[in-house]
């Protein structure tokens, strides 16, 4: 209930502010020659670039762009506030609030259309401002991956040396055939082996690899 009433008091209260400055600007305009409708339709457009800045700070944050024109408007109704205290003589005024009042649709139409029209830029903000800068975490490094698991392959088992045939050049095959002709003249039976080894003077595989190649 108490919040009721409280609530209805504030809009109350802006009704009342909102029709004095209305009033206000109203009577300024008409002072500085502008009749007619135009003379309500400055503080419309006074009272609207007001809004529209102050909905612009509340929705996409502070910039100097929203401050700017809020306090251009705010200006503005608080000087037609003060200009009809009695501070000028509106029956006689001035030639400078004759030319603000006239170059005043520009400047409103311009404040509008950036508002509506610009990217927000939020301004930024003093790091002793934001207790939570501090707090702030630092971003964990990504953990590495784990290594692939080693797929058994087969055992590459390598074949088994073969014994090579020692190249045997054909003159020694010849004197290797003469000896054993000699000998089977002389004993009667083939020259083995050993025995061919020890004549000619060579290892035992290439004696019997030509021993092989006399029988």
């Amino acid at each position: 209930m108490n919040r009721s009433i409280r609530l209805d008091a504030v809009l109350v209260q802006a009704v009342i502010a909102g029709a004095l400055s209305f009033a206000h600007l109203h009577d300024l305009a008409l002072a500085a020659g502008q009749g007619g409708w135009k003379a309500w339709a400055y503080p419309v457009s006074v009272d609207l670039l007001l809004v529209a800045s102050w909905r612009r700070l509340r929705s996409a944050g502070p910039s100097r762009l929203a401050w700017s024109w809020f306090l251009i408007a705010l200006s503005a109704s608080l000087g037609a506030n003060v200009a009809t205290a009695g501070l000028l003589d509106l029956q006689h005024p001035p030639a400078w609030l004759r030319f603000g009042i006239a170059g005043w649709p520009a400047l409103a139409f311009l404040g509008g259309t950036l508002l509506a029209h610009t990217a927000s830029e939020a301004m930024p903000e003093s790091p002793l401002s934001n207790p939570s800068v501090d707090s702030v975490a630092e971003p964990h490094a990504p953990e590495p991956a784990p290594d692939p698991q080693p797929v058994d392959q087969p055992v590459r088992t390598d074949p088994p040396d073969l014994p090579t045939t020692p190249p045997v050049p054909t003159a020694l095959v010849d004197h290797a055939r003469k000896l054993a002709d000699d000998h089977r003249a002389r004993t009667g039976s083939a020259l083995d082996a050993d025995t061919l080894r020890a004549r000619l003077g060579v290892p035992a595989q290439l004696a019997q690899v030509i021993a092989a190649q006399l029988a």
